[in-house]
């Protein structure tokens, strides 16, 4: 096991690394759609300058980065952590944020996606989007002339695989070697992960139940690219295979919004893959355990658990704030 650096050391570290790489990489206009947008070169920047802004934060330091810059985040599904964490984040920066929904909008009154991204972009510097449909983020990063960020879809969470990677990566202080398990539902959450894992060579396995697995071209992608980076991407529908030898246990809400009519056949579907203290007894001792939130406390996971000595969940939704300043930086400055 890599040993664990101490804040001081990584900091230092980090400074001198992210020096040395800002001529190397940039994400300057960029769009983040999905985490395929991205190199594993460019993630690690991104983790890096996550950690330096953290501890600017820590030691309240101002990072103007963005003075005079402004993010337009429009909201069709609500949120606390993203909202917050991507409003906070301008703030800290030295920006400003526009907190938009459906009905503060036209296109709550029929106004098309172009149309609303063109006009946008005459005001503002940045649209993150929080929406259902996928296409939506993509048409409206196709008419954008700004950079587009999708900060939720029902079919990927690009912003919050990164804050988990960066937990992962404070932890361990490497990806290789480690094992990340997710238990639960193929949804948007476990294709950002299986695409972030590969993408920077940890070891992930997602356990679900049967015709809940992940998209199968999300799985044969993360797949060809864990191939290069030597990452282990395993699928399969036992729960206690799964963990076995898991340095992080990961599970996530069984019925997420738009998914309440399926609430009774997604509960009878999951009710085994329940994460435990029967079932965290067969990963390592020292196994942490993480969660999106927010959570059904009783339902995928146990009060013991997720309140427990092992769980970090605050810590990676406190890691929202930092690796989303670190990607509108790099995107904006």
């Amino acid at each position: 096991m890599a040993r664990k650096l101490s804040e001081k050391e990584r900091s230092d570290g980090q400074l001198n690394l992210i020096k040395e790489q800002t001529k190397k990489i940039s994400l300057q206009g960029q769009d983040l759609l999905t985490l395929k947008n991205l190199s594993k070169e460019e993630i690690m920047y991104i983790l890096d300058l996550a950690i330096d802004l953290k501890e600017k934060y820590k030691q309240k330091i101002e990072t103007p980065y963005l003075k005079g810059k402004i993010l337009a985040m429009i909201f069709e599904k609500p949120s606390t952590r993203t909202r917050v964490s991507f409003e906070a984040g301008m703030l800290q920066l030295g920006g400003s944020a526009l907190f938009l929904t459906s009905n503060d909008l036209q296109l709550g009154r029929g106004e098309t996606i172009g149309d609303t991204a063109n006009t946008l972009s005459q005001y503002v510097d940045a649209i993150m989007i929080r929406t259902f449909e996928h296409e939506k983020v993509v048409e409206l990063a196709n008419h954008a002339s700004i950079p587009v960020i999708n900060g939720l879809t029902k079919d990927f969470h690009p912003c919050q695989a990164l804050a988990d990677l960066l937990t992962i990566y404070e932890e361990k202080g490497t990806f290789e070697g480690s094992k990340l398990v997710y238990i639960g539902d193929g949804n948007n959450v476990a294709h950002s992960l299986l695409i972030g894992a590969a993408k920077v060579g940890l070891n992930c396995t997602i356990a679900c139940p049967p015709n809940f697995e992940p998209m199968p071209e999300i799985i044969s992608y993360a797949q060809e690219i864990a191939e290069q980076t030597h990452a282990k991407i395993e699928i399969c529908h036992d729960p206690i295979h799964a963990v076995k030898d898991a340095d992080f246990i990961y599970t996530d809400v069984w019925a997420s919004m738009g998914q309440e009519q399926e609430k009774q056949i997604r509960t009878e579907s999951f009710s085994s893959y329940q994460v435990n203290t029967d079932l965290v007894k067969n990963a390592k001792g020292d196994y942490q355990f993480m969660h999106c939130l927010p959570a059904k406390r009783g339902e995928e996971v146990t009060s013991e658990i997720i309140d427990g000595p092992n769980s970090i969940v605050f810590q990676q939704a406190g890691n929202r704030l930092h690796v989303q300043k670190a990607l509108l930086k790099t995107i904006l400055e």
